[in-house]
């Protein structure tokens, strides 16, 4: 009888991010994972964003594939490191009055403020950093490849039905070849 034992892993994993620890879930389920991660995806088709080609992006189109990003690796967190990976703050003259959950009641509030105002995470990260901490939580929860969401991705297709022969395959048997001839 065989037996082969497999571990789970049991404590978070930790992304150091310039000091702040984002702590991610120990294991997730592949079904889970894949929810997340074709949630990613379908948010950036949604937006009509190809991912190849971002430098002719508006700011506004990249900041909904921050935020799609952000989205992603929340739900892959630990509750804490998620709230804080997505907080958003409406700031005015350079001090931030209040912070929020979501975007929506954040602009809903910004609009209410007297003067200027942006709304901005309160974790504020480069984009190279999100897509790197999208690639390292890729590698932790499916082994390192990415997850199939395009027909390019796709499992190969299925032998045709029927039996397979088993004659000898023409191309491993020799022919003949013309040539000049000795005669």
């Amino acid at each position: 009888m065989a037996k082969k034992t497999f571990a789970l892993n049991t404590k978070p994993h930790i992304a150091d991010v310039g000091g702040t620890e984002l702590a991610f879930q120990a294991e997730v389920m592949g079904d889970d994972f894949m929810d997340a991660y074709v949630g990613l995806r379908d948010a950036q088709r949604g937006l009509g964003v190809d991912v190849d080609n971002l430098d002719e992006l508006d700011p506004q189109m990249l900041r909904n594939v921050s935020g799609a990003l952000r989205d992603f690796l929340a739900r892959l967190m630990l509750p804490d490191s998620a709230d804080l990976l997505t907080e958003l703050q409406v700031v005015s003259a350079g001090r931030t009055i209040e912070t929020f959950k979501d975007r929506e009641t954040a602009e809903e509030f910004a609009a209410t403020v007297d003067g200027e105002t942006r709304i901005t995470y309160s974790l504020r990260l480069p984009d190279r950093v999100l897509t790197e901490l999208m690639e390292w939580v890729v590698e932790l929860y499916s082994g390192g490849k990415r997850p199939p969401t395009s027909s390019s991705g796709s499992a190969k297709a299925s032998r045709r039905a029927g039996m397979r022969g088993t004659g000898v395959s023409p191309s491993k048997v020799s022919t003949p070849t013309t040539g000049p001839s000795d005669a």
